[in-house]
C-alpha cells in the first residue's frame, strides 16, 4: 500500500477504509511513513474531513495503538472531563479534585499547549517536582488511593495520537473536528473512564469560533463516546476573552489555588462548578446536575478540594510547600505594566491574540521541542465590562526574556 496513494485519495475527498488508515497510523509509529506524509495527510483531513464512519475508524485505530486501561476494580463510575482548549482554561486543576472530594474518581489524561491554547500539563509542571510521567501502575495506584490522578499520555496509551498531537500543533491542522475527536476519545476511553464530559469552547480564543463548528464537533464527540460505550455529555462554553486573569502555567496555579481557597474568580468558578455538577451526576452521586453544583460548592467551602489537591500533588512527587506558600516560588525576571492610554468601558478582549502573545514571552511553544517557561504569562487587571481610568493598568507581562 502506497502512502502517496492514500492522501491523495483523502486529499481528493473519497472515503478511506479501515485498512488505509491503519496502514497510515501504524507506519507513522513505526517509520514507514515519514512526518511530511503524515502532515500532508493531515492537511488533506483538515481540508476534504472524515465521515462519522471514518471518524470512529480513526479514532479506534488510535485506541488500539496502544494499551486500554482496566480501571474495573476501582469502586465506582469513573469520571473524566475534557475540554478543547481556550486561553487561560485551567479548569481540570479545579475540577478534578473537587469532583474526587464528593467521591467519584477522576482518572485524568491531560494535553499539553496546543496552538494559541495553554496545556494542563504544563501547568501541573509548574509545580516543583511534580510528575505527570507516572507508569500505568502508579497511575492506577494514584485513583485508587487518592480518587484522582492527572497524567500526560504514557508511551503505552494511545501513542499514536501523543504523535499526532504533537505534529498538529506545528502543521496548522488543529482545527479539524475528526482529528480533534479521535485526539480526545483515544486518550479517554485507552485511560478507563467510564464516563466523560466535554467543554466545548467556542468564540475567539477557541479553535471553533463559530457556533456551528463548535455544535458539530461536539456532537460528533457525543455521537463516537457513545459509540464506544462511554456515557457523554457535553457543554458549549464562551472563550470570547480568557477565562480568568491568569494567562501563563504557573500564574494560572496560583489562581486555581486562590479559588480552591474560596477566592472567587466568578467566570472561572462558574464554568467549574457547571462542568463537577454533571460529573458527580454521572459518578451517581447525585440525580441532578444542580444539586452535583452544590456538592461542589461544599466541597470548595469545606476546603476538602485543596486537601484532597494537596494529596495529588504529593502522590505525584510536587513540592506541597509551594502549594501552601506560593510566594516562594522565584518571581519573574522582568515585569511589564501595559496602562490604559485612555478612560472608558472595556468592550472586547481579543483572547487569540493574548494566547499568541503568551506564547511569545515563553508560556507556550511555536515549536514541538521549545522549552516552556513556568513563570512567564500575562495577569489581567481588568475584564470585558469594566470601567477604566487613563493611565490604569490593563495587564502585567511576566517573562524571562530579554526583548
Amino acid at each position: 500500500m502506497n502512502p502517496a496513494e492514500i492522501i491523495r485519495k483523502k486529499r481528493s475527498g473519497e472515503k478511506l477504509t479501515r485498512h488505509e488508515i491503519e496502514f497510515l497510523v501504524k507506519g507513522f509509529l513505526d517509520g514507514g511513513v515519514a512526518d511530511y506524509q503524515m502532515s500532508s495527510f493531515l492537511m488533506a483531513v483538515f481540508f476534504r474531513g472524515m465521515d462519522f464512519e471514518e471518524t470512529t475508524m480513526l479514532t479506534d485505530v488510535m485506541v488500539h495503538s496502544g494499551v486500554v486501561v482496566d480501571l474495573s476494580s476501582i469502586p465506582g463510575v469513573k469520571v473524566d472531563k475534557h475540554s478543547t482548549g481556550g486561553v487561560g482554561d485551567k479548569v481540570s486543576l479545579i475540577l478534578a479534585p473537587m469532583v474526587a472530594a464528593c467521591g467519584v474518581p477522576v482518572p485524568m489524561i491531560s494535553g499539553r499547549s496546543l496552538g494559541h491554547t495553554g496545556g494542563t500539563l504544563d501547568k501541573l509542571e509548574s509545580i516543583p517536582g511534580f510528575r505527570t510521567n507516572l507508569s500505568l501502575d502508579e497511575y492506577r495506584a494514584a485513583v485508587a488511593e487518592t480518587g484522582v490522578a492527572m497524567i500526560g499520555q504514557t508511551s503505552e496509551i494511545a501513542p499514536a495520537d501523543r504523535q499526532l498531537y504533537a505534529l498538529r500543533d506545528v502543521t496548522a491542522t488543529v482545527e479539524s473536528i475528526p482529528l480533534i475527536a479521535g485526539s480526545i476519545l483515544s486518550k479517554k476511553i485507552a485511560e478507563g473512564a467510564d464516563a466523560l464530559v466535554l467543554d466545548v469552547k467556542i468564540g475567539r480564543g477557541a479553535f471553533m469560533q463559530s457556533e456551528q463548528e463548535a455544535i458539530r464537533l461536539a456532537q460528533t464527540l457525543i455521537a463516537v463516546g457513545k459509540r464506544f460505550g462511554k456515557t457523554t455529555i457535553g457543554f458549549l462554553t464562551d472563550m470570547n476573552q480568557p477565562l480568568g486573569f491568569a494567562i501563563g502555567n504557573w500564574l494560572e496555579v496560583v489562581e486555581c489555588i486562590g479559588c480552591m481557597k474560596k477566592n472567587d474568580v466568578p467566570d472561572l468558578m462558574e464554568l467549574t462548578y457547571v462542568l463537577g455538577g454533571a460529573m458527580v451526576m454521572l459518578g451517581g452521586k447525585v440525580p441532578t446536575i444542580e444539586e452535583g453544583i452544590e456538592l461542589c460548592r461544599e466541597a470548595i467551602i469545606s476546603g476538602r478540594t485543596m486537601k484532597k489537591f494537596k494529596e495529588m500533588v504529593a502522590r505525584q512527587g510536587g513540592d506541597v510547600s509551594y502549594v501552601e506558600r506560593v510566594e516562594r516560588y522565584r518571581p519573574s525576571t522582568n515585569v511589564v505594566h501595559i496602562e490604559s492610554p485612555t478612560s472608558g468601558d472595556i468592550d472586547r478582549i481579543d483572547a487569540m491574540e493574548l494566547g499568541f502573545a503568551a506564547i511569545s514571552l515563553g508560556a507556550g511553544r511555536m515549536r514541538v521541542d521549545e522549552r516552556i517557561e513556568p513563570r512567564a504569562g500575562i495577569f489581567l487587571a481588568r475584564k470585558v465590562g469594566d470601567t477604566v481610568s487613563a493611565g490604569e493598568i490593563l495587564a502585567t507581562l511576566y517573562t524571562e526574556r530579554a526583548n
